[in-house]
């Protein structure tokens, strides 16, 4: 893959490339290989329907499933049912939310298992690449399927709807294609939106908890704080592997400091570090697995098995794995955010830092006392969205669809979750580097002083009392950065 060319072939999409696709002025292509799945599918799919009854192509869709499609019906059915299932309401998802889903639809149509005729794919790839999505309000699935957003998609593609990325983001015209009536609940039966999404919020998090760790240095030596907790033989006696990772990482980070501890052992924000990121980077290493199986699973219902010649009606539309591994993510997410919360406190205190209470010029001054109130704020909401979105279910489509596992509403949370957790980490960077200035000391070497150099380029070295709100965006906007220096 060259840096400005993504090539979708249905089996290698990752979390990262669809951040990228989302986010960057990139060329989508698609792989003769997948193309040439997508052919064979469309094949098997109306050759079977010929024969049988296959749900969604010959049936009508949920509770109407009972119901055949009477042959001169056929050409109308399917876009009554685009039109009727173009209904989702609410504000519109950000645009590389939507850039997302077309993403992981087309590379699931790659995938060669939903029969949906395969001269779709070049259309998606070109609105991918003039920049263009369709409209798609936030509320309208529970994880059983992205049925409204898709169905836009679909309209947009029929030319009943204008897709977007126009002038100042407007309707704009864009690729069609005449979507056939058989394939439409193949295209819309799909978690595009949601897997997008969740793709989007793992790359977040991953690049956040990265920086997490540099950060957590900065402060450890702006405290005059231990690595006595970071020592092999303590990791080695309890050896889970994002704890070993998170000690490794702070070993190596330090490792041209060796700081002097001030007290015998640290506060839990320090000393428990590695214990309480450890689960949240395990947490979002097995959901960065399970999204990224997913996204390229030909999880199709009914799936179209070309080697079989026949369909099979399923569940693997249900993303019960997904939903599930997301919420374990924000659940240690606002563990470890809750440590960052407590050493922001540790650096307005005089016995920690040996400067003047929250930094300040002078002891009657405010310095950085706003920031707990911010950092705070930023950890309610965390705390508030890390309740499990899997606690709820649903009956719908008059009891046969008796289940949700509401994956589409944890990704959103992890979406909602990753901006909090970037401005109290945001808190945290501005506070350390801060008092290490006031201190007139630096890390001594190696990527821990790469990281403290980025900062002091872009950090405003003033210490009287002013507003802090362009400090706070100056430093969450510099965490990717640090996250890239990390070992």
């Amino acid at each position: 893959m060259e840096n400005s060319r993504i090539v979708i072939d249905g089996t290698a999409l990752t979390c990262a490339l669809v951040a990228r696709a989302a986010r960057a002025d990139v060329t989508i292509a698609i792989a003769e290989a997948g193309l040439a799945r997508a052919r064979a599918a469309h094949a098997t799919a109306r050759a079977v329907a010929a024969e049988r009854p296959v749900y969604g192509r010959t049936t009508g869709v949920g509770a109407n499933r009972v119901v055949d499609v009477e042959w001169e019906d056929a050409d109308a059915h399917g876009l009554r049912l685009l039109r009727s299932h173009a209904a989702g309401a609410g504000p519109l998802v950000a645009a590389e939310t939507g850039r997302a889903m077309l993403t992981v639809r087309l590379n699931q149509l790659a995938a060669g298992g939903s029969g949906v005729d395969p001269g779709v794919l070049p259309a998606l790839a070109d609105a991918l690449n003039l920049g263009l999505v369709p409209p798609v309000p936030v509320y309208g699935a529970i994880g059983t399927g992205d049925l409204t957003a898709l169905a836009s998609t679909a309209l947009c593609l029929l030319g009943e709807r204008s897709w977007l990325g126009g002038p100042e983001a407007g309707p704009a015209p864009g690729p069609g294609f005449r979507l056939g009536s058989a394939d439409a609940l193949a295209f819309i039966s799909s978690n595009a939106a949601t897997l997008g999404e969740a793709a989007l919020a793992v790359a977040d998090l991953g690049t956040l908890l990265s920086a997490s760790t540099v950060v957590t240095a900065l402060s450890l030596l702006a405290a005059h704080g231990s690595e006595e907790p970071y020592a092999p033989a303590v990791h080695d006696a309890c050896p889970h592997p994002g704890q070993r990772a998170t000690a490794t990482a702070m070993r190596t980070l330090l490792a041209f400091d060796h700081p002097v501890p001030g007290r015998i052992q640290d506060p839990y924000g320090y000393r428990a570090f590695p214990q309480v990121h450890g689960p949240a980077l395990e947490a979002l290493e097995y959901a960065e697995r399970v999204v990224e199986r997913e996204i390229n699973a030909a999880a199709e219902n009914p799936l179209v098995d070309v080697a079989g010649r026949t369909v099979w009606h399923n569940g693997n539309f249900h993303t019960a794995y997904v939903g599930l591994a997301l919420d374990a993510v924000r659940a240690a997410l606002f563990q470890t955010m809750a440590l960052s919360a407590a050493r922001l406190g540790t650096l307005s205190e005089p016995s920690f830092t040996g400067l003047n209470p929250f930094q300040a010029e002078t002891e009657a001054s405010s310095g950085i006392m706003i920031l707990e109130y911010v950092a705070h704020s930023a950890l309610a909401d965390v705390r508030r969205l890390a309740t499990p979105a899997a606690l709820g279910s649903a009956v719908l489509s008059r009891g046969v669809e008796e289940h949700a596992g509401f994956s589409t509403q944890s990704a959103r949370a992890a979406t909602d979750a990753a901006g909090a957790y970037r401005i109290g980490l945001g808190c945290e960077l501005y506070a350390a580097v801060r008092a290490l200035r006031m201190q007139g000391r630096a890390p001594a070497g190696g990527p821990l002083r790469a990281a403290y150099d980025l900062a002091d380029a872009v950090l405003d070295d003033r210490i009287a009392d002013r507003p802090l709100d362009a400090d706070i965006a100056v430093a969450a906007d510099l965490l990717p950065r640090l996250a890239r220096l990390l070992p």
